[in-house]
């Protein structure tokens, strides 16, 4: 594990790169209504879309994935399969429950519930949550000429509408780019790698923050700088406590 960087390195940094859950948002706000707003409304969502080609093309997605989590060894829902009907709607949705409940980073199951996601935006029903310090960190660090990425398992769209629906308005206006699994599981250096080369700038150029110490160490064996980002700890840390940073206000200060 890294230790945050020093200054001499901080200076160095150009862009920070950011998971969500547990280092942008709090994960009380994905668990307990992002999920729970999804699930509830994944089969009234089939039911008014599942003749789109986009979200038929999900659906045989979602057979894919479960032929393949079934060739793995788990025990999938059901499927039963009649081209678009009923029955292929009511299979979608206890899979798409089955995964949730399993906590699947699946592509297909991150781009529908981003979908979803999305209705519940767009109707107000939702809104984007950050945490207290993360306007004053955007605000300081592209003051600073750095940028700001996000790199989350949830769907790029899923991304742009928590950011753009903030109590404090529009956040995403500060992000330069937004990445999800279509670049690669976030575990994998090779992921990072990726990001860096999309964006022109050598790894070492980047920070990543996340609250997931194997992800930390997959972006440091790509070449970035990480930092695990710990928003559980007591109001006063330990003293010599610099295996986690706890506050966005720690990360390159003026």
């Amino acid at each position: 594990m890294s230790l945050p960087i020093q200054a001499a390195d901080a200076a160095r940094i150009r862009v920070l790169l950011l998971d969500i859950e547990g280092t942008t948002t709090p994960i009380d706000f994905v668990y307990k209504t992002l999920f729970p707003y999804a699930s509830r409304q994944v089969e009234a969502f089939l039911r008014e879309h599942s003749g789109e080609a986009e979200i038929a093309a999900l659906v045989r997605d979602l057979r894919g994935q479960r032929e393949a989590d079934e060739a793995s060894g788990f025990r999938p829902t059901a499927w039963r399969d009649d081209s678009g009907g009923e029955a292929t709607i009511l299979s979608a949705v206890e899979y798409v429950r089955w995964l949730m409940a399993k906590d699947s980073k699946c592509t297909p199951l991150k781009a529908l519930q981003g979908k979803i996601w999305q209705q519940g935006f767009d109707s107000g029903e939702l809104h984007g949550e950050v945490y207290d310090d993360v306007l004053r960190a955007f605000t300081r660090w592209r003051r600073q000429g750095r940028e700001i990425c996000i790199y989350s398992s949830g769907s790029v769209l899923a991304q742009q509408m928590l950011f753009r629906t903030v109590a404090s308005g529009d956040l995403a206006v500060h992000i330069a780019g937004f990445f999800d699994t279509q670049t690669g599981i976030k575990t994998a250096a090779e992921s990072y790698r990726k990001i860096a080369a999309s964006l022109g700038r050598e790894p070492l150029k980047f920070l990543f923050l996340s609250d997931a110490p194997k992800e930390i160490e997959a972006s440091i064996a790509g070449g970035m700088h990480g930092v695990l980002c710990d928003r559980n700890v007591p109001v006063k840390a330990p003293p010599g406590d610099a295996r986690a940073i706890h506050s966005f206000d720690e990360v390159c200060p003026d």
